[in-house]
């Protein structure tokens, strides 16, 4: 989904914000189930270095709940099949950013 398209919607079910290195946040939305990552107007996926510039993103819309989101790249270390499960969602407090 593009960002343009984004700031049409009003109501989103989930925010996740993936953390993907130090300090690097890629945004995706759940609406009615369905994930959807957000790209760029140029169709580049949308990062940043400051998560709460993309909580800022949501501060006019209804969100349901928002979560940091940090998927484990070391599972076959600890026994686990390559890609799935020991993903973590931890809830993102005082979200209101008005």
């Amino acid at each position: 989904m593009l960002l343009k398209e984004l700031k049409k919607i009003s109501v989103v079910d989930k925010v996740k914000l993936h953390s993907l290195e130090s300090n690097l946040y890629q945004l995706s939305i759940v609406i009615d189930g369905q994930e959807e990552y957000i790209k760029t107007d140029q169709g580049r996926f949308l990062t940043s270095h400051n998560k709460l510039e993309l909580q800022a993103l949501f501060k006019d819309k209804t969100v349901g709940s928002m979560v940091l989101c940090h998927q484990s790249a070391y599972d076959e270390m600890v026994g686990q099949p390559i890609g799935k499960g020991n993903a973590l969602e931890v809830p993102l407090g005082n979200t209101d950013l008005s």
